[in-house]
């Protein structure tokens, strides 16, 4: 069955060019496509069912002042899924927090476009009509850039004084989330051992355990750069151990 999308943008060249992609790829019904957020809604109301919006972060024109990027803040995670089709990279971070899942640049290509729809249909849920809209990259700051990390090579969040950083294979950058948003986010995939660390069990290479202390060596043994080393609170060691030794086979447990 294809995906029913909503396209919600201001300009109608993009609209009907993006249309005419989404259409192309014979896996996608664009339903309906509006340029103001007031249209949209309108959409979504009558015509219960959508798979996916895409989306325009700003409109001009629309009713009361109300962008794309709003219209997704009021629907939360009870709405279809969302993509961010524009040119605006300002939101790239929030997006992240409201679990949009995907951001398409304009000018699009058929590619990109082909790409995005290929990653919605694998999330499909197996009843039918719902897009699961998992995280799969996060968006750091280095400098005056944005910089796009996939998750899987994510070692750890730490936080520092009132910022914090993500350590990565590519090296360590700064995050505009706190710990607590970003645990919520992605729940035991990213799991806290120390008040000021968050880790990926998935790339936890040995626990290091000495004089009271428990410590854990993330990295990647795919990337040549040397492990990270994450101090473990003593209150949180033992639930710690657990869930590393839950889908490892080797060692007898106490």
């Amino acid at each position: 069955m294809n995906l029913r999308a909503l396209i919600l943008d201001d300009e109608p060249p993009a609209r009907d060019y993006l249309a005419e992609l989404l259409t192309d790829t014979g896996a996608v019904d664009v339903v309906a496509a509006v340029a103001t957020a007031r249209a949209a809604r309108e959409a979504l109301a009558g015509s219960p069912g959508f798979d996916v919006m895409f989306v325009d972060v700003q409109l001009v024109g629309s009713p009361g002042n109300e962008d794309g990027i709003d219209l997704v803040r009021s629907l939360g995670r009870q709405g279809p899924a969302v993509v961010l089709a524009t040119a605006h990279k300002q939101h790239a971070l929030e997006a992240f927090e409201l679990g949009v899942l995907d951001y398409l640049h304009k000018p699009f290509t058929r590619e990109r476009v082909a790409s995005c729809v290929r990653r919605l249909r694998e999330q499909r849920k197996p009843g039918g009509g719902t897009v699961v809209p998992p995280i799969s990259r996060i968006v750091a700051r280095q400098h005056r850039s944005l910089v796009f990390i996939e998750l899987d090579s994510v070692f750890a969040f730490e936080a520092d004084d009132r910022l914090t950083y993500v350590h990565a294979v590519e090296g360590k950058f700064d995050f505009d989330l706190p710990l607590s948003s970003i645990e919520a986010t992605f729940g035991e995939s990213i799991v806290r051992v120390h008040r000021n660390w968050l880790v990926n069990l998935a790339l936890v290479r040995q626990i290091e355990r000495g004089d009271g202390e428990t410590a854990l060596l993330i990295g990647s043994r795919a990337a040549n750069v040397p492990p990270l080393r994450v101090p473990v609170a003593r209150e949180r060691a033992a639930r710690v151990r657990e869930l590393l030794l839950a889908n490892a086979a080797g060692v007898r447990r106490p």
